[in-house]
């Protein structure tokens, strides 16, 4: 999935060591999306794509996302895992969710039909 938006909170980074004794990393941010009804979208990079994709605030991005989600002492959690950031220009980008393309003009290419006038019309109207 995907979404688009400004960079609105970077927060710090978190290391530590998992159970097996391996290095982790990850970066957290919350980018709004600029659409008429702004959303806030808080979301992270894991791993060696934590460093991949250095973000600042202030940064319009296009972001490319899973969604997971797991349960925890009969809870359950959903996190938002950026797997791809690209940055984009803010002015070229088109927020917008009311405009829509404007149809092609129909053609009629229908013979113009002549209908005969009589004095006695039968309209019940």
């Amino acid at each position: 999935m995907e979404v688009t938006g400004k960079i609105i909170l970077a927060l710090p980074e978190m290391s530590g060591t998992s159970k097996a004794g391996n290095a982790w990393k990850k970066r957290e941010y919350v980018l709004e999306t600029q659409e008429q009804y702004p959303k806030k979208v808080h979301f992270d990079f894991f791993g060696e794509r934590a460093d991949q994709y250095p973000l600042s605030v202030g940064d319009t991005i296009r972001l490319s996302f899973d969604i997971e989600s797991r349960e925890y002492n009969g809870r359950w959690f959903t996190s938002i895992r950026g797997w791809k950031a690209e940055k984009v220009d803010a002015n070229a980008i088109n927020y917008s969710s009311e405009t829509t393309p404007t149809p092609p003009p129909v053609v009629n290419e229908i013979a113009p039909v002549s209908i005969a006038s009589d004095d006695n019309d039968d309209l019940p109207f």
